[in-house]
């Protein structure tokens, strides 16, 4: 079943570049021969592949539409299609990639100093580093008015005190840290939006890991952890941007981020639609193929319908997505909003279709539903899109 023979989900859009009709087959083709046959193992232990992480890099696949310093230079939309084909394979490998490239990569790439840049940026891209991204805390989520997490200017340092979870990448192996972290943190008397970022490395003196979460609902093979700061001392010159600044890169991070999440969640949809559509061609009932049946047609027909609509409203706005300017809000929550609950919902009639075998692991759509219920709440849950989104939309006079 991991093959599709079927419709053509790979060239139905003809404008396509060169380059990104060549990632999305060079990253179909590595998924097949690389993350298929060894991926259900990693997912039921909880482990993620270390071992093809030097491929990702030697593929260009981190932080590939960053440009210069070890970036490939690639478009949105090539962005958006290796996650879409990662996604494909396992969500913990796309969840590594888009992590390390959006969210690690991309506030050095965009706010940081050139030394910073030097320094980090081509071991990122290479695999050599793992990136990982420092927000949410334990007793106050992703609010960063509620963020504990504190910074004080010592001379040539900055001393951090706090704990941030659910940090994907966060742990590589059970008591071994990621190497690179993007932290927020408060200055000492600052207010409560005036938030600063820090490269933290992991053998800096006060960084250690709290806990290796496991037993999860689902993208088990992607590292997820607690990283606790105590009296964690940082260079002056790992400070990215301005003091005070970092509310506004965190804004720009997770716009680039929700395009990556959304074609995560296309993967999703496409993938189960694949199965489905193949089972219900074979399997046979009352002595007709499954997809003779009305409720069978209803649950493929839309979930086909519903993949497309996402596809062309997540590449349409990844196209004209610009990664040089700040809001684009309304579009980057948009896309996530739709695509996430469509990926889950798409799972969820693929496990109906398949009865049995779907609440089964031999035909993977109950793991893909596993995976997609995170995408409605990492990365902004539905109700933060819905606020966002709300709020962007009051100040609209017309829609396009």
């Amino acid at each position: 079943m991991e093959k599709f023979s079927g419709l053509d989900f790979y060239n139905i859009d003809q404008h396509l570049s060169d380059e990104e009709r060549m990632v999305q087959d060079l990253c179909r083709s590595w998924v097949e021969a690389r993350v298929l046959p060894i991926i259900e193992g990693h997912a039921r232990n909880g482990t993620f592949p270390m071992e093809l992480v030097k491929e990702i890099g030697e593929m260009g696949l981190l932080g590939a539409n960053l440009e210069g310093y070890g970036c490939a230079g690639m478009s949105n939309i090539a962005y958006g299609l290796i996650c879409q084909e990662l996604e494909r394979g396992d969500s913990g490998i796309r969840s590594f990639v888009s992590v390390q490239g959006s969210l690690a990569m991309f506030p050095i790439w965009k706010f940081g100093t050139e030394d910073q840049k030097n320094k980090y940026l081509p071991k990122l891209a290479a695999g050599e580093f793992i990136g990982c991204f420092g927000l949410t805390e334990p007793d106050h989520g992703s609010n960063p008015g509620g963020m504990l997490t504190r910074a004080v200017d010592d001379g040539d340092s900055y001393v951090l005190n706090g704990a941030k979870m659910w940090i994907t990448n966060g742990a590589i192996a059970d008591g071994e840290l990621g190497d690179i972290f993007l932290v927020y943190a408060r200055m000492e008397g600052a207010g409560r939006n005036e938030l600063s970022m820090f490269i933290v490395e992991k053998g800096f003196e006060g960084i250690s890991l709290g806990q290796k979460i496991t037993d999860k609902l689902g993208m088990r093979a992607s590292t997820t952890a607690e990283v606790v700061f105590e009296d964690c001392r940082v260079p002056a010159e790992n400070l990215v941007g301005e003091e005070g600044s970092a509310l506004m890169h965190m804004m720009r991070n997770l716009e680039v981020e929700r395009v990556g999440l959304a074609a995560m969640s296309l993967g999703i949809a496409r993938r189960s639609v694949e199965i489905m559509n193949e089972y219900a061609k074979e399997r046979k009932s009352f002595g007709e193929p499954l997809n003779r049946f009305g409720q069978i047609q209803r649950h493929i027909a839309e979930s086909y319908g519903e993949y497309m609509a996402g596809r062309f409203y997540t590449y349409g706005f990844a196209g004209r997505m610009s990664l040089e300017k700040p809001g684009q809000r309304l579009d980057s929550d948009g896309v996530k909003l739709y695509c996430s609950t469509m990926g889950k919902n798409v799972a969820d009639r693929a496990i109906q279709v398949l009865g049995g075998y779907g609440y089964c692991g031999e035909y993977r759509v109950e793991r893909l539903w596993r995976d997609a219920k995170l995408l409605e709440i990492g990365g902004g849950t539905v109700e933060a899109h819905h606020k966002n989104m709300t709020r962007e939309l009051a100040r609209v006079d017309k829609l396009l």
